[in-house]
């Protein structure tokens, strides 16, 4: 039987109850006698004692424990916190040729993001393209190509703006949530390692911060290989890994997979799916609560070459805070993609 904490107001009740029937015969006590307070007294510790058995009782198990204790018994099963990653990438420098951009120069975003050159470099055809660091490791340190900012402080010589090249900067991530964790932890106890079997694959990709849902394939390009897609759900701008990020999963599996398969990480490709909706009742408060739910359906039930159910998409909209009523017109069938394609969150045309 589950253990039930009783509330101040119950152990009060019962210590006064007890405390008559002994003290007093179990006749009636004055509001303000000794009896009471010394109720009151005791049924005060009581509680706290009953607190720590609940602290403990609920620690005692991964499922339920509360952050420190699930990263505790995480660290126990090996199954350890994601760290916080460093976003990288390239920024292009212009200026007069000859000047030198020192290693550990800082640019700063709008934003006030600051980041930081890795290697020194001279400005040669009027630029430089340099490879930087976020200075904080997460998700902030992630930035478009063609993001202008600023650098933190002037060198004569080089202009002030400062763009960040094709590709992006990449790469940065969060230190894991508790409950990412406690996800991972809980099927690591329930799906034990098999030496190569499926759910390692996915287990091993999830293990790469950023990483938040993973596909395999079994005998991707015949017997003996295997394909994984996998993509970043929490990446800002794109769900879809760039090819260094493809990279680190390949490095990181092929250290752990075993030596007779022939592994190959692979981003799949987005398709972007566009919604036609016509809501009652049309307020901005429901449209935001049919967009989330939209797109926690697609993140739940889309798998690359899968299908998302026309019924699974109605329910999603049904389910909204406040919507009564809606018609979907686009889209008007089952959602299928081809091979390595995933249906993305797109556009919402409303009606």
């Amino acid at each position: 039987m589950a253990f039930a904490r009783p509330t101040l107001e119950q152990l009060v009740t019962r210590v006064k109850t007890d405390l008559e029937a002994r003290l007093n015969g179990g006749g009636a006590v004055l509001r303000r006698s000794v009896i009471a307070v010394f109720a009151r007294v005791i049924a005060g510790a009581s509680h706290l004692l009953h607190g720590n058995l609940e602290y403990n009782y609920l620690n005692a198990f991964p499922d339920t424990a509360d952050d420190d204790n699930v990263i505790r018994w995480g660290a126990i099963w090996g199954i350890n916190q994601e760290p916080a990653e460093f976003s990288i990438g390239n920024v292009t420098f212009t200026g007069v040729n000859g000047t030198s951009v020192p290693a550990l120069t800082q640019i700063q975003r709008a934003d006030e993001v600051l980041f930081e050159t890795q290697t020194p470099g001279v400005i040669a055809g009027g630029t430089l393209t340099v490879d930087v660091a976020a200075v904080v490791a997460g998700l902030d340190g992630n930035t478009d190509a063609a993001t202008v900012m600023t650098m933190a402080s002037p060198i004569t010589g080089i202009d002030t703006n400062v763009t960040v090249a094709a590709g992006g900067l990449v790469g940065g991530a969060d230190l894991e949530d508790p409950e990412d964790l406690r996800v991972r932890l809980l099927d690591r106890i329930r799906v034990q390692p098999l030496g190569g079997a499926e759910t390692d694959y996915i287990k091993w990709a999830l293990e790469v911060p950023g990483v938040t849902r993973a596909w395999v394939y079994p005998n991707h390009l015949g017997p003996g290989t295997v394909g994984l897609r996998f993509v970043r759900d929490d990446d800002p701008g794109s769900i879809i890994p760039s090819a260094g990020e493809v990279t680190e999963v390949q490095d990181y599996i092929d250290i752990l997979r075993p030596v007779t398969a022939d592994f190959l990480a692979i981003a799949p490709v987005a398709a972007p799916l566009a919604f036609t909706i016509d809501i009652t009742p049309d307020t901005a408060a429901i449209r935001s609560a049919v967009e989330a739910e939209l797109t926690d359906l697609i993140r739940r039930a889309a798998e690359p070459g899968g299908t998302l159910y026309l019924s699974q998409i109605n329910e999603a909209i049904s389910i909204a805070t406040g919507e009564t009523d809606h018609t979907l017109t686009v889209p008007a069938a089952n959602v299928t993609t081809g091979t390595g394609i995933l249906t993305t969150m797109g556009a919402i045309t409303w009606l």
